[in-house]
């Protein structure tokens, strides 16, 4: 059987919501504070990892791993945060453009938010050094989960881009809160992605073994097949709140993006619900 261990999938969180950072950071839309608050919330998941992994049950390649998404975060952020008086390229563009338009209907010179031209843009490639080092440590982590190796290291590797995209999509929609007027395209596009890696990962964990198994009874989840219920439940809702997102961002108001934010803290439940509890159960489950 294949093992669940914990602080492979700390290490999945950290990296999966790390490379979706760059997805968004790419785009030069989002304000630098939101790259700020990935850096330090999943590089504090990554020294997470690393604690458990040391101390309970020591991976070293992916324990060091760990380690360097923590320092690669750390350096980044504070690459980041020396470029902040430069702002991000679209946000410059939005800021002069919103000002002049006030200026032009109203006739008041606006006070217009000021960046330093001087001062180089932060360059977004830099956001993919973490997530490369922790790809490393994945492969580790999932060559030690167990047998079949190629179905543990796709369950590693996939899982880590499903948590990643459900994680990232639900900050990203409260940072609208603080970054009003932003286009709704960087969330949109974090939502496509999860609808795409959504029929990925429940066919991994459906071939066995996996939770075709559990629900046929083959496979004993020590609930009484009730777990292999609540996981079919938290696949099949985590799906159908992709769809609801999807649609609720075609509205026009503003209160969408809100709507769509709390479909997508319902989705991080449900989806942490189709991926923690089916590698738990089949780690522990006896046939």
């Amino acid at each position: 059987m294949i093992e669940f261990d914990a602080a492979t999938f700390l290490l999945q969180w950290a990296t999966g919501g790390l490379a979706f950072g760059w997805v968004t950071t790419r785009r030069r839309e989002v304000s630098l504070g939101y790259g700020w608050m990935l850096r330090i919330v999943f590089g504090v998941i990554a020294i997470g990892a690393a604690v458990v992994g040391f101390r309970y049950d020591p991976v070293p390649l992916r324990d060091l791993s760990a380690i360097g998404v923590a320092l690669a975060c750390a350096a980044v952020l504070w690459v980041s945060y020396r470029h902040r008086a430069a702002g991000v390229e679209l946000q410059r563009q939005r800021v002069r453009v919103r000002s002049a338009r006030v200026e032009a209907m109203t006739g008041i010179e606006r006070e217009v938010e000021t960046f330093d031209e001087s001062v180089g843009e932060f360059d977004p490639r830099l956001d993919l050094v973490a997530p490369a080092i922790g790809l490393l440590g994945l492969v580790a982590g999932g060559f030690a989960a167990g047998d079949p190796v190629w179905l543990a290291l796709a369950r590693t590797l996939v899982g880590a881009a499903f948590l990643g995209a459900v994680s990232d999509a639900m900050l990203l929609g409260h940072w609208y809160l603080t970054q009003p007027g932003l286009p709704r395209a960087p969330l949109l596009e974090l939502v496509r992605w999860l609808g795409l890696l959504w029929p990925v990962e429940v066919i991994l964990l459906l071939l066995p073994p996996g939770m075709v198994q559990v629900l046929a009874g083959s496979i004993d989840d020590g609930y009484n097949g009730m777990l292999g219920w609540f996981w079919l439940a938290s696949a099949l809702t985590t799906i159908v709140l992709v769809v609801v997102t999807r649609l609720a961002l075609r509205e026009r108001e503003y209160s969408a993006v809100m709507a769509a934010t709390g479909l997508l803290y319902l989705a991080l439940l449900t989806a942490f619900g189709t991926d923690v509890v089916a590698r738990a159960v089949l780690s522990g489950a006896t046939g």
